[in-house]
C-alpha cells in the first residue's frame, strides 16, 4: 500500500496517492479497479485517462446502465447526494429518469433501492449501487465491486474504456469542474452552519451569476442537508461542518473553467464566513 501525500495510509480507492500501484497499471490493462478494505467504494484506472474521479465514473456509469438495462422500470429514479457532480443531473434528464437529490450518506438510498422506486444510489466518495438486471434489489448498501465488474462490462460491451466514454460526455454536457476543500471553524461556527437558513444567504450573485437556489433541504425529500447549497446556472457550492474536525468542507463545481471554479470558492467562503459570524 502506498502512502498518501502527507506520508499516512489512507485506504481510499480514489486517491492517485493511495492507488499508485493501481495506476501503475494502466499501460497494461484497458480496465483495473480496486475496493477498499470493506469493499464499499470502488477506484477505476482506464488505459484512456488513469485513476478516474469518482463523480465522472458514476455519469458515464449511469448513462451506460441507463440504456442497457431495458427491464429497469422507466419511472425508477436515480438517487445523487446533494455534493455529486451536476453531470449526473444532465445524463440522467437526457435519459428521461427523474433524479432524486438527497443529503450526504448513502442510508437515504436504502428505502427506494429496496422497493425499486431507485435504480441507481451513488455519492461523489465512490460509493454507488444499483438494481439487478430484472429491476429488483441486488444491494441496498454502497457495493464497490459491482461498480468495478460494471466498468469490464461497458469496456467488453461498448469496445470503449469508462475514460473514453467520461470525454464523450463532456463533448455532450460539458466538463466539469470540482473540487473539495476544507476551511477553518470554531465549534460554535460548525454548529451555526448546520442550522442555518436559507434567509441567512444575503447574496444574489455567485462568480457572475444570479443565484438560483439557496438550500438547507434536499430536494428529493426535505431533508436537512446539515449545511448549505447555494446554485447558479453554470456552477455551485455546498458547505458542511466536519463531524470530526474544526474545519467545514466546500465542495464546488463550475461548467466554466478552472477560473470560474477557483471564484466559486473563493465566493463561497466568504459567503459562508459572512453568514456564521465570528
Amino acid at each position: 500500500m502506498t502512502v498518501d501525500h502527507d506520508g499516512q495510509i489512507r485506504m481510499d480507492p480514489s486517491n492517485p496517492y493511495a492507488m499508485a500501484r493501481l495506476v501503475g497499471l494502466k499501460d497494461r490493462f484497458r480496465v483495473a479497479f480496486a475496493t477498499d478494505p470493506d469493499a464499499d467504494r470502488h477506484g477505476i484506472v482506464t488505459a484512456s485517462t488513469g485513476l478516474m474521479n469518482p463523480n465522472h465514473y458514476l455519469a458515464v456509469a449511469l448513462d451506460y446502465l441507463l440504456t442497457n438495462r431495458p427491464d429497469w422500470r422507466a419511472e425508477a429514479a436515480v438517487g445523487k447526494t446533494i455534493v455529486s457532480s451536476s453531470l449526473i443531473d444532465r445524463v440522467v434528464d437526457k435519459r428521461g429518469h427523474p433524479l432524486r437529490e438527497v443529503p450526504v450518506g448513502f442510508k437515504w438510498f436504502v428505502a427506494g433501492l429496496f422497493d425499486g422506486s431507485l435504480c441507481f444510489g451513488g455519492e461523489e466518495s465512490a460509493g454507488a449501487s444499483f438494481l439487478r438486471r430484472d429491476g429488483t434489489v441486488w444491494a441496498t448498501d454502497k457495493d464497490g465491486p459491482i461498480m468495478a465488474l460494471l466498468a469490464a462490462e461497458i469496456t467488453a460491451r461498448t469496445g470503449r474504456d469508462p475514460g473514453e466514454h467520461y470525454r464523450r460526455l463532456t463533448a455532450e454536457f460539458g466538463t466539469p469542474y470540482y473540487t473539495r476543500i476544507d476551511a477553518p471553524a470554531t465549534p460554535t461556527q460548525k454548529a451555526r452552519l448546520a442550522r442555518l437558513s436559507p434567509d441567512a444567504i444575503e447574496a444574489s450573485q455567485l462568480a457572475g451569476e444570479s443565484i438560483t437556489a439557496k438550500l438547507t433541504s434536499a430536494p428529493a425529500n426535505g431533508a436537512p442537508i446539515g449545511g448549505l447549497k447555494v446554485v447558479a446556472r453554470t456552477g455551485w457550492f455546498a458547505a458542511r461542518p466536519s463531524g470530526t474536525e474544526n474545519i467545514y468542507k466546500i465542495y464546488a463545481e463550475s461548467f466554466k473553467d478552472q477560473a470560474h471554479l477557483d471564484a466559486i470558492v473563493r465566493e463561497a467562503q466568504a459567503i459562508v464566513d459572512r453568514s456564521l459570524g465570528p
